[in-house]
């Protein structure tokens, strides 16, 4: 028998998903199942799946998949819309929700305007620099600003995870040869054993960034929340930028702050699209 899904499509700066509400049924989905809901032409199209689940420890928990079928730790603006979810419709009346993901506990702080959440403020934890822990192949302490070559171009390589792997180039200008060209191959480079999300920088000033991002799994996405923070952070650490600014991608833009407790707190909106049923082939 054919298995028919309830969801509701929702996206942050124009990185979509579909939400399932796994709250009262338990739902699991083979990656051919989630590839297939992805796709734009055939199915419900999307940058990937979340389910969001009860939680023994906190007040929510979440799972997320990519497009591909992969599961991967978080997505920075797939929590926002999470927290939308659940308190514009009514699930919880609570306006700060902590939120288990496989990155760790997330604080969600939610800007309710006119009983809506207008935007969600997000503590998303350390970032965790150790090559080993991001993981990255390096004997460094930090890699920062490091010469790294891929199909014969030469870049800077600044890594960064903030609960899944970031690899930041800080770059002039921004251009398809280097999102659409190189980061599918930085992507899966030998050097990033659980393989990387990329994201190209240009420095507008010092408080102010464009960032363009090719997403593990993905491809390129209109955003991506805990890039943002990844470049700031990267940034920051190569003194080109100040630890609290706007990161503009293609979808809008994210308010990040590399606190002095030093937490990253990224603030933005999440919005609804369509609730729809869909009939798993």
């Amino acid at each position: 028998m054919r298995q028919v899904i309830s969801f509701t499509k929702m996206h942050g700066l124009g990185n979509d998903y579909i939400y399932i509400n796994g709250l009262k049924t338990s739902q699991s989905f083979t990656s051919a199942a989630i590839r297939q809901m992805c796709d734009r032409h055939f199915g419900i199209g999307g940058d990937g799946v979340v389910l969001i689940l009860p939680s023994k420890t906190y007040d929510y928990r979440m799972r997320m998949f990519n497009a591909d079928g992969s599961e991967a730790e978080m997505c920075g603006n797939a929590v926002r819309c999470i927290a939308k979810y659940l308190y514009d419709r009514g699930i919880t009346t609570q306006e700060t929700i902590i939120l288990e993901t496989e990155a760790g506990p997330k604080t969600l702080e939610l800007k309710v305007h006119q009983g809506k959440v207008a935007a969600v403020r997000v503590n998303m934890g350390e970032p965790i620099l150790e090559p080993a822990r991001i993981p990255v192949r390096s004997e460094k302490e930090r890699v920062v600003l490091e010469p790294f070559t891929v199909d014969g171009t030469l870049l800077q390589l600044t890594c960064v995870s903030m609960g899944n792997p970031h690899a930041v180039f800080i770059v002039p200008e921004i251009t398809d040869d280097l999102v659409l060209g190189l980061g599918p191959k930085i992507e899966k480079h030998p050097l990033f054993p659980a393989a990387m999300n990329v994201e190209f920088v240009k420095i507008l000033r010092p408080h102010e960034l464009e960032m363009r991002v090719w997403e593990r799994g993905s491809g390129e996405t209109l955003a991506c929340g805990t890039g943002a923070c990844a470049a700031l952070v990267a940034c920051s650490l190569c003194g080109v930028a100040e630890r609290k600014g706007v990161v503009h991608l293609r979808g809008g833009d994210l308010e990040i702050e590399w606190a002095a407790d030093n937490r990253v707190y990224k603030t933005g909106p999440a919005a609804f699209v369509f609730d729809g049923t869909y009939l798993l082939q």
